[in-house]
Parts: structure tokens; sequence; C-alpha cells
């Protein structure tokens, strides 16, 4: 797939941290794209089990596992983006889970 990752899922949520153009380095770049593959790995091992929309600890799990994977974002993700960026990866996550059920 472009970009070198596995996946559609990992490309969209490639897309969604570095769409508009966040101007990042290939250090940067790559950074980005393995916290997106880690973050994937990540939720489908151990956050979204069956029906975890359904129940709010669940759903707050899933929230806190992108946030604390997307700490690890380069420093020009500022907190204003971070926060945006956190609720667009979590509404994706979401609407992937939703459309695959």
């Amino acid at each position: 797939l472009r970009e070198g990752l596995g996946s559609e899922e990992e490309l969209a949520v490639f897309d969604l941290l570095t769409k508009p153009d966040m101007h990042l380095t290939k250090d940067e770049t790559k950074q980005v794209k393995a916290i997106a593959r880690q973050l994937l790995a990540t939720l489908k091992a151990e956050k979204l089990v069956l029906d975890w929309r359904q129940r709010q600890q669940t759903r707050a799990g899933v929230q806190l596992a992108i946030k604390k994977m997307l700490d690890e974002l380069p420093p020009k993700f500022i907190t204003k983006v971070y926060d945006q960026k956190c609720n667009m990866v979590y509404q994706y996550v979401y609407d992937m889970e939703t459309t695959a059920a």
C-alpha cells in the first residue's frame, strides 16, 4: 500500500494524523507510521472486544489507549492539534467497528 503501511486501516489512521499537511520530516513521518501501526495492533488485540461501544467503561478504555499512543507523536502536534487528532482517530475506530459489524 501507499506509504508502506500494512492495511487500509493503518493508512487511514496515518492520513488522519498527517492531513492536512503537517510538514513532517522523514523521521517524523516514520514515527507517525509506527504509531499508526502500533495503535491499531494494540486496539485490536486488547481494547476492541465484542460490543465495546455499548459500555462506557470500554469506550473510555479505547479513548485512553488512543491518547496514550498519540502522546508519542512528534512535538509538531501541539495540544490543540493533538486533541483534534485523538478525537478524529477515536471516531474513525468507532465507525470502523460499526461498519465491520
